[in-house]
């Protein structure tokens, strides 16, 4: 909720007038009042006699708290009037009266278009699209206009753009612009070794357009995303690489559970590696697993995994 402003009463003095304090256009906000020497601010004021905060805007309208110290009515002398009604006594005796000072905060939502009424000063509705950036960037690595590095990866060669590359990944900053680029600058192709043509495609894909080319018409989407995993770890692509322990996490099985383990320990997916940690935890699943032999192969690629799960297992029991 936005935050609309302050008001400081202090021994009973009104705050200072100012221009209102607005939200924009939102339709809801709040605002603080604080009352600084509570004491003499009620023995300065009689009943009936209220103190404004600053105006501020909420949702198109202008609001301002009125603070009764000694109510707003005869009958309301004994009460603090903010129209949320709290008993004077009941104030003074809880632990929201600190060092004779206390601070209301006074929550606005307005229901309904503010812009929708009738005035002489109603703006017509501008609606703004959504961003196509993402999309235009996208057609520039398809249209390959402008490349000036190109990668040989399992015999294809990809084309692509150093600053885009350099701008998303610490890597590739890296090697092409630092300390790592040993000669890349005057090289008209390098080689990308250990990875296939199409998973360095569906990373450029990330690059580009924040989102992985489509894997889901793979037939085997789940090695795709084992293999985009490992690329995404190689280039520091931290947010990719969360993306593809969530997509891996929805294909954890009996066929795959020990295999997506071993490839999260290697590359510290803590979340990954829970998922499928709790699933071998039920006692259904870890028969089937051990039936099929994944944890013969899990005990000789990654031990420790296994030590964790015997853990987990005895904690259940």
């Amino acid at each position: 909720m936005p935050f609309t402003g302050v008001s400081v009463i202090t021994d009973g003095r009104a705050p200072r007038s100012s221009s209102p304090t607005a939200s924009s256009n939102t339709s809801s906000g709040y605002h603080l009042l604080i009352v600084e020497g509570y004491s003499r601010t009620k023995s300065s004021t009689h009943t009936g006699e209220c103190i404004r905060s600053c105006p501020f805007m909420v949702g198109g309208y202008l609001w301002c708290i009125q603070y009764y110290p000694n109510g707003a009515k005869s009958e309301n002398a004994d009460f603090i009037s903010l129209y949320l009604v709290n008993q004077r006594d009941t104030l003074e005796r809880s632990k929201y009266l600190k060092d004779d000072s206390f601070t209301l905060r006074c929550d606005i939502v307005v229901i309904g278009d503010a812009n929708s009424r009738d005035t002489a000063t109603t703006s017509p509705s501008i609606k703004v699209p959504s961003s196509d950036m993402q999309q235009h960037f996208s057609d520039l690595l398809l249209a390959e206009e402008g490349t000036d590095v190109t990668f040989k990866v399992g015999g294809e060669t990809i084309a692509a753009h150093r600053c885009v590359l350099a701008a998303r990944s610490a890597v590739f900053k890296a090697e092409l612009f630092g300390t790592m680029k040993e000669g890349m600058m005057t090289t008209s192709v390098i080689q990308v070794d250990d990875m296939d043509a199409q998973v360095f495609r569906a990373m450029l894909g990330f690059i580009y357009s924040d989102s992985p080319s489509e894997i889901e018409e793979e037939e085997d989407a789940d090695v795709m995303w084992q293999h985009l995993l490992i690329a995404a770890d190689r280039y520091d692509l931290r947010r990719l690489r969360l993306m593809c322990e969530k997509k891996l996490s929805e294909y954890v099985d009996v066929t795959t559970a020990t295999t997506i383990l071993t490839l999260a320990e290697q590359h510290n997916c803590r979340g990954l590696k829970e998922t499928c940690l709790e699933f071998l935890n039920s006692p259904a699943n870890l028969q089937k697993v051990m039936a099929s032999g994944g944890l013969d192969s899990l005990a000789a690629c990654c031990p420790s995994v296994l030590k964790d799960l015997i853990a987990k297992l005895a904690k259940l029991n």
